[in-house]
């Protein structure tokens, strides 16, 4: 009988569910390398977020004894609220609990 291991197939993130991810991880201020190693994100990909969510005003940089901070705005946590709330109401039976790796877990943790 040949050895078979059983795996959760690996599902492919897909934008906004990083977004939320990273906004989550910088809701109480984070270094952009705390942020791109939480995320599992490359240099390039953690750039392109960021200028997105800069833009956007869903992050803020603040800049503490000579560190770099990125931090989530009121915009951002309600973006990381209405994100909540849709992957509830898509969530098969709505009683899946929240995995520790969910944006959505950090959210809470952090709050």
């Amino acid at each position: 009988m040949e050895n078979e291991s059983v795996e959760t197939p690996r599902k492919r993130r897909d934008r906004l569910y990083i977004i939320a991810e990273i906004l989550a991880i910088a809701k109480d201020g984070s270094l952009k390398t705390q942020i791109m190693y939480r995320a599992n994100l490359s240099f390039a990909q953690l750039n392109e977020y960021l200028n997105f969510l800069l833009k956007r005003e869903l992050l803020k940089v603040n800049t503490e004894n000579r560190k770099t901070l990125y931090k989530t705005t009121s915009k951002g946590v309600k973006y990381l609220e209405n994100y909540e709330e849709i992957s509830n109401l898509l969530r098969r039976g709505g009683g899946n609990p929240v995995r520790a790796n969910s944006p959505i877990f950090w959210l809470k943790r952090t709050t």
